[in-house]
């Protein structure tokens, strides 16, 4: 017979050895693990499993959200190992999860434990007391010494009935239809975070409570949980919020230090100053996770660096995914006095974890740059995917400049016409250095990484380059409007408002309750509908081209119209105000889209790219037999489809060539056929031109699915010369009058 000794190191043993199980997604039940039964105390068998502790909270809410009986899961019981403990044991802590609706049983004729009666009122209770009644389902999770990142959860009482053994609560229980036993006893995460995203916002509780009761009133009555809102609950929201500060302590670094604890779950990198390091501090809420995890799978992550240099006193570095609006919604920001080269890697890996921790199935597309200095060997050892780059930063203060510097309404579109030809040169391999002469004195100091980085890695399109510069635009109108500009200088004041109202506005962009509140009309509110989306409303008929020069009958009043200088270029110029700020406005993007459909100006830079990554393939096979073959097929297959779907899309011939090669700096009057661009392409590019093995693997895939309908123009797996971006409501043109430039040029 063994003794105890021997049966629980046999029990510990056993436990060791079992898998540990990470469903990938958001959240998780009983339902979605195996269970193994393991020999436990006085011959009894406890029902286990282990999954990573990081996701506890995960397991907890899919458990809470039981179709068959909804609920909610509280920490009855914490026990810690005493830190003066002479054995060795193999937890560190338990944590003692109990369904909201027991184990007091406050029914008639129900058992309530004696301690209940004589304790002391919490300020976060448990759960109601009117909603006990005696439910006897609860799990343990323990963390385990030898493996501080695996939970223990053990689950013997998985039935949500009382100690007779019959349903005490939800669809189940006869005694609770019609009552709010029916129900899970507390709101939804998600309608909180809405209450919470709308009182940050400055909507009013009774307002809130207004559309709530109408709501509930147009469907017939409470359904679920969060119908059971009560004005009660609003109002302690609302109390919470009006009460938050931002200064917790005059010392701004200790003040920082103290939100880093009060908000743990909303940090996934929080490093303190040192003696050879600055500090940083990640900030990702559980929704931004949710995003990142659902738009960055597979797909594109684009970065916004360093924003509010002038103004803040620590930059903020912004991490972006597109939805299927093609907006770009921020998934992270980093914050740190120090975004030098090299840094990357301190915040990088601990994000990267996170995301792989919540999706271990997760895997990005493409990491998207606008900094031409940034640590793109970081990126590409952390996520294992391309680097793109985006100079739409470069782009926005040439576009401005010209707009605010160059008076002359005659010499302002050939300088752009000019700069636009330079870009398009170097990203074709046919320049360097010496093409920004004359136009790059304000960035004469990263002149060569912008013009190394344009030769070496493949550029995105404009569309993602406009959702960033939509996205940048919101930042500046919901962040940099304090009364007060001192708060500028404080980091604590910075995280605190990214995490609240920031977060909110951006939350409620994808809330489709919005138009219900006027609020939601002020400026700082609207996301709207991006350019491409607003270009592609506009009829070809209303769009005019004319040599240099092309007019687009504005669509709010149609006596009136636009004038679009150099049309189909990379830097276009339009009188309206939008444009004027140095933004890409939906007429610059349409008269651009008119004018390739109708061959007067080239294919946009980034499908000029993708073409030359398919020809390489086909020229320049791997050495292997078996993965030439197949990529090749793959590369014709692909480019045949996308020439079809191309010329479908733009009313061309079937026969015609959708992909020519035209001189930038003189009109368009010939094409060059595919086969010379494809040889032209293997003969002159060098290896540092044509990218290196990861941009080389990277355009491979892409080639594999780009016919896949779902991707969509903004998805990795489908490259498109459309364009998109984000613009105001108030793209008025300021100058009605015909421009004598557009007779000119």
């Amino acid at each position: 017979m063994r003794s105890p000794i021997q049966i629980a190191m046999a029990r510990w043993d056993e436990i060791l050895t079992l898998p540990v199980q990470n469903p990938p997604t958001p959240e998780f039940s009983a339902a979605d693990i195996m269970w193994s039964m393991v020999e436990g105390w006085k011959d009894s068998m406890d029902r286990l499993a282990l999954i990573p502790f990081s996701r506890v909270n995960d397991f907890v809410r899919g458990e809470s959200n039981n179709k068959e009986c909804p609920t909610r899961f509280h920490v009855e019981a914490r026990r810690r190992r005493p830190p003066t403990m002479n054995c060795k044991p193999k937890v560190d802590g338990i944590l003692e999860y109990w369904c909201s609706f027991g184990p007091d049983d406050y029914r008639t004729g129900g058992t309530v434990r004696p301690s209940r009666n004589s304790s002391t009122q919490r300020k976060t209770p448990a759960g109601r007391p009117h909603t006990k009644r005696g439910c006897i389902c609860h799990f343990i999770v323990k963390r385990l010494i030898a493996e501080p990142s695996v939970a223990l959860v053990i689950y013997n009482h998985n039935k949500h009935v009382d100690k007779k053994a019959k349903p005490c609560h939800g669809p189940m229980d006869d005694m609770a239809i019609g009552t709010k036993a029916m129900f899970a006893p507390y709101i939804s995460d998600g309608l909180r975070l809405q209450i919470m995203s709308l009182l940050c916002v400055g909507i009013p509780v009774e307002t809130i409570m207004q559309r709530h009761t109408e709501m509930v009133k147009k469907q017939g009555g409470p359904s679920n949980r969060d119908d059971l809102l009560t004005h009660r609950y609003v109002r302690r929201l609302e109390r919470k919020i009006r009460r938050s500060v931002y200064e917790l302590d005059d010392d701004d670094a200790v003040s920082i230090n103290i939100w880093v604890e009060s908000h743990e779950d909303h940090v996934f990198l929080y490093e303190d100053f040192s003696d050879t390091d600055t500090f940083v501090v990640g900030i990702q809420t559980d929704w931004q996770l949710q995003q990142m995890i659902q738009y960055g799978n597979r797909s594109l992550l684009a970065s916004d660096s360093k924003f509010g240099t002038h103004k803040l006193k620590y930059p903020v570095h912004s991490l972006l995914v597109f939805d299927q609006q093609k907006n770009a919604i921020p998934v992270a920001w980093i914050i740190t006095p120090n975004f030098a080269h090299g840094e990357t890697y301190r915040w990088m890996g601990a994000l990267y974890d996170r995301v792989r921790t919540k999706d271990p199935t997760w895997q990005l597309g493409g990491f998207i740059i606008d900094d031409p200095l940034a640590d793109v060997r970081t990126i590409r050892e952390v996520f294992q995917c391309a680097v793109l780059i985006s100079p739409w930063r470069i782009r926005h203060a040439w576009h401005k400049n010209l707009m605010n510097k160059c008076p002359d309404n005659e010499k302002r579109p050939m300088m752009a016409k000019r700069l636009g030809e330079v870009i398009c040169n170097i990203c074709r391999g046919n320049g360097g250095m010496e093409l920004f002469e004359g136009f790059l004195e304000d960035f004469v100091d990263c002149a060569g990484a912008w013009v190394n980085m344009l030769k070496t890695t493949p550029l995105a399109s404009t569309e993602v380059a406009s959702a960033i510069e939509r996205y940048h635009h919101l930042l500046k109108l919901r962040l940099l409007n304090e009364a007060n500009e001192k708060v500028y200088q404080r980091a604590d004041w910075l995280v605190h408002k990214l995490g609240t109202k920031v977060h909110s506005y951006y939350w409620l962009d994808g809330y489709s309750g919005k138009d219900n509140f006027s609020r939601y009309w002020r400026s700082e509110w609207k996301s709207g509908s991006n350019p491409w989306q607003q270009g592609l409303q506009i009829p070809d008929s209303d769009v005019v081209v004319e040599g240099n020069c092309a007019r687009v009958v504005c669509q709010k009043n149609k006596e009136r119209s636009h004038v679009i200088l150099n049309p189909g270029s990379d830097l276009v110029l339009c009188d309206c105000s939008w444009s004027r700020k140095g933004n890409i406005c939906k007429h610059a993007i349409k008269s651009t889209k008119v004018s390739r459909q109708r061959g007067l100006a080239p294919p946009s830079l980034a499908l000029f790219q993708y073409y030359q990554a398919l020809a390489n393939v086909v020229h320049c096979p791997p050495s292997d037999t078996v993965i030439s073959d197949h990529a090749v097929a793959v590369a014709v297959f692909v480019r045949t489809q996308l020439d079809s779907l191309l010329d479908e899309t733009n009313g061309n011939s079937p026969n015609s060539s959708t992909f020519k090669d035209p001189q930038v700096n003189e009109p368009r009057e010939s094409d060059v056929q595919e086969a010379n661009i494809k040889n032209d392409v293997c003969a002159s590019q060098s290896p540092d031109e044509s990218g290196d093995e990861d941009h080389y693997v990277f355009k491979k895939r892409k080639s594999r699915e780009a016919s896949d309908e779902e991707g969509g123009a903004m998805q990795i797996t489908q490259p498109s010369e459309t364009e998109s971006s984000q613009a105001t409501d108030r793209q008025e043109p300021l100058d009605r009058q015909e421009n004598p430039a557009c007779k000119k040029y």
